[in-house]
C-alpha cells in the first residue's frame, strides 16, 4: 500500500482513492506531532484521532492480531501469586477505561515479574511474561503515552530474542510484537530504517517459525537458522499449526509489503502482497472456501495491490490494476453468499467497507484511462460513472458519509468533464462545417 496516490501518478482529474487519502492524513498528522518543538528528538508523542474516509484501509493495513490472541491474563490462577493482585486490578481498570490506573497496576506487575524465576511461570514462561508487557503497553497507548508503550514493547521483544528454547507460540509472540513496533515506528515517524528493521524481523522470524512447525509435524528436523528460500514456494507448501491463524501470517507480510511500496521498492512489495493474498485465500483442509475473515482480508489486500500496480510500466499497469480491483469486487460479492457470512457481521463489515473503496478506486482507474484524451470515450465515461455511482450507493447503504461525499464529488467531476468534452466537440464540428462550406 502506498501513500503516493493514483492522482499524483496520473494526469488530472483523477483524485486520490479513499485508502490513499486516509494514509496521507495519518502521515501528515504523525509528521506534525513529531516535528513539534516541545517533542524530544526520536521520542514518540500521542496524536489526536484522525478522521478518515475508510479507517479499515488506513496505513496500518491488516491488524496485528497475534500479540492479543493468547489472553492468559483472563485466568489469574495460572499466574504466580506475587503478580495476581496487580494483574487483576490492572485488567479491571483497563476494562473500565481508566488507563492511567491500569498502567500503574500493570507496571508494578511487570516489574515484579522481572524479579521472579522463570520456573514460577510454569510452562511457556516467556509467553506469560510478554503477555504482561503487551497489556501494559496497551494501557500506555490508551493513556496517550506512546513512548512508554514503545519502550515496553521493545523490552519484551528483547527478552524474547535473548531467550533460549522458546516454544513456537513464544516465537510467534515475538513476531507479533515486532510487527507492532514496526507499525508504531511508521506512525510516529521514527524513520524508515527502524520501521524496516522491525518488520523485516517479523517476516523472517514468522517464516522460520511456520517452516519449523510444519516440518516438525511431518517428522523433519531443520535448523532454526536454515535459509528460508523463496517466500512463495515455502508458504505454498507449509501447513500452519493449529494455534496460528492465517491472518497472523499475512499481517507482517502485508505490513512489510506496504513499507516497501512506500519506499518505491515495488517489486518486493508485490511479492509480499501476493503471498499474503495467496495465504488468506487458501481454503482450510476439507473446506471449499476460505473463511469469511480471510476472504475479506484478502479482498482488502487485492485492492491495495491494485493501487500498487499503477506504478508498473504503462500501458499494462492500468489493466493489471483494474483486474485486481475487479478480483477484489468478485471475492466480496461471493463472500456475501457464503453460509458463514450472516454469522460473522464484524468481518462482513470489513468486506462491505472494502467494497465501497474498491468501487471508487475502480472508477478512478477507468477515469484515468481516458484522462486527457480528446477522442470519443463515451464507454469509458459511462463505466467510470457507473462505478462511482455504485460506490455512492454502497457507501450510503452502510452509512459511510465520508465515502458518499467522495463518490458524489467524483460523479460531479465526471459530469463536468462530459459537458466540457461535448462543448469542445460542438466547436470542432462547427469549425469543420464552416471549413467544408
Amino acid at each position: 500500500m502506498s501513500t503516493r496516490t493514483v492522482g499524483r501518478r496520473l494526469a488530472a482529474p483523477l483524485r486520490k482513492p479513499f485508502q490513499a487519502r486516509a494514509q496521507a492524513r495519518t502521515a501528515l498528522a504523525a509528521r506534525a506531532m513529531s516535528s513539534s518543538a516541545s517533542s524530544p528528538a526520536g521520542r514518540l508523542r500521542s496524536t489526536p484521532k484522525v478522521s478518515t474516509l475508510f479507517t479499515v484501509l488506513m496505513a496500518v493495513g491488516i491488524a496485528s492480531t497475534a500479540y492479543g490472541v493468547y489472553q492468559f491474563y483472563t485466568t489469574f490462577t495460572m499466574w504466580p501469586p506475587e503478580v495476581r493482585a496487580d494483574l487483576r486490578a490492572g485488567i479491571k481498570a483497563k476494562h473500565q477505561g481508566d488507563f492511567d490506573l491500569s498502567a500503574r497496576y500493570l507496571k508494578r506487575a511487570w516489574e515484579t515479574a522481572q524479579t521472579l524465576p522463570l520456573a514460577a511461570f510454569a510452562s511457556e514462561p516467556h509467553l506469560k511474561l510478554s503477555g504482561i508487557a503487551v497489556v501494559l503497553a496497551e494501557a500506555f497507548e490508551g493513556s496517550n503515552r506512546p513512548q512508554e508503550a514503545y519502550d515496553v514493547y521493545s523490552a519484551a521483544l528483547a527478552q524474547l530474542q535473548a531467550a533460549k528454547n522458546l516454544s513456537g507460540r513464544e516465537r510467534m509472540r515475538a513476531v507479533a510484537i515486532a510487527h507492532k513496533l514496526g507499525e508504531m515506528a511508521e506512525i510516529y515517524q521514527r524513520g524508515p530504517e527502524e520501521t524496516e528493521q522491525w518488520l523485516t524481523y517479523a517476516v523472517e522470524e514468522m517464516l522460520r517459525v511456520v517452516k519449523s512447525e510444519s516440518n516438525a509435524s511431518k517428522g523433519k528436523v531443520v535448523s532454526a537458522e536454515e535459509p528460508d528460500g523463496e517466500v512463495g514456494a515455502m508458504l505454498g507448501e507449509l501447513d500452519l499449526p493449529w494455534w496460528v491463524r492465517k491472518v497472523d501470517v499475512a499481517a507482517p507480510l502485508e505490513a512489510l509489503g506496504r513499507f516497501y511500496a512506500q519506499e518505491g521498492k515495488n517489486e518486493y512489495a508485490v511479492t509480499l502482497y501476493l503471498q499474503a493474498i495467496g495465504m488468506l485465500m487458501q481454503p482450510e483442509p476439507n473446506q471449499k472456501n476460505a473463511s469469511v475473515e480471510d476472504r475479506c482480508r484478502g479482498a482488502q489486500l487485492m485492492n491495495n495491490l491494485s493501487d500498487l500496480m499503477v506504478h508498473g510500466p504503462p500501458p499494462t499497469n492500468l489493466k493489471f490494476a483494474e483486474n485486481w480491483a475487479r478480483q477484489a469486487q468478485s471475492v466480496i460479492e461471493k463472500t456475501r453468499t457464503l453460509p458463514g457470512a450472516q454469522k460473522d457481521p464484524e468481518n462482513m463489515a470489513l468486506c462491505e467497507q472494502t467494497l465501497a473503496a474498491v468501487l471508487f478506486n475502480l472508477g478512478a482507474l477507468l477515469e484515468a484511462s481516458f484522462c486527457g484524451r480528446t477522442v470519443q470515450m463515451g464507454g469509458k465515461y459511462d463505466a467510470a460513472m457507473k462505478s462511482f455511482q455504485d460506490s455512492l450507493d454502497q457507501a450510503k447503504r452502510i452509512g459511510m458519509r465520508s465515502g458518499a461525499m467522495e463518490a458524489r464529488s467524483a460523479i460531479r467531476r465526471i459530469e463536468r468533464t462530459q459537458k466540457a468534452a461535448a462543448s469542445a466537440n460542438s466547436v470542432q464540428d462547427d469549425k469543420a462545417t464552416a471549413a467544408a462550406q
